[in-house]
């Protein structure tokens, strides 16, 4: 199925129902070693996640902080192209490097004046197409506006949590 059917079917299920737009996502996490975690996913994506050897962990996978700039990468290029399919811009091809600075002093709680999660973030997002300079610039602030995990990192957003001692 092409993006634009995906579009057009969504835009013409919304408009037929208000509710078709929400979704909720999951996501199941067990601490199976020191810093090791088993994760599963939607339907039944499985990984794991662990700390680098230097923070205490096996080094079996990459850390929560890794997987959080994955998603921002990743959720960047998807963007790209969905919103380049919905603007009609030729998109040949997308990379997106992500970095970010994070002070272990506030995970560690050696200075609790420092946040425990990432200070900055940078984007490096670089495109490939026959369009113009502005077209792809229209493009960018359509993905700006638009990335759900760009969202996540821009904004705050309302968590809360339950407790349960078994």
């Amino acid at each position: 199925m092409s993006l634009t059917a995906v579009i057009e079917g969504t835009n013409a299920a919304v408009a037929a129902d208000p509710k078709n737009a929400h979704a909720v996502f999951r996501s199941h996490h067990d601490l199976v070693g020191v810093t090791e975690v088993t994760t599963q996913v939607g339907s039944g994506h499985r990984f794991i996640v662990d700390e680098p050897e230097v923070l205490g962990g096996g080094n079996a996978a990459p850390n929560p902080v890794e997987y959080a700039l994955a998603a921002l990468g990743s959720c960047q290029a998807i963007t790209y192209q969905f919103w380049a399919a919905k603007l009609g811009i030729a998109l040949d091809s997308v990379h997106v490097e992500v970095e970010g600075d994070l002070d272990v002093r506030g995970f560690f709680g050696i200075d609790d004046s420092v946040r425990p999660g990432f200070g900055a973030v940078r984007l490096h997002v670089q495109l490939g197409g026959p369009e113009s300079s502005a077209r792809y610039e229209e493009l960018a602030e359509a993905v700006d506006a638009h990335c759900p995990v760009l969202d996540l990192f821009s904004n705050v957003t309302p968590v809360h949590r339950d407790l349960t001692i078994a």
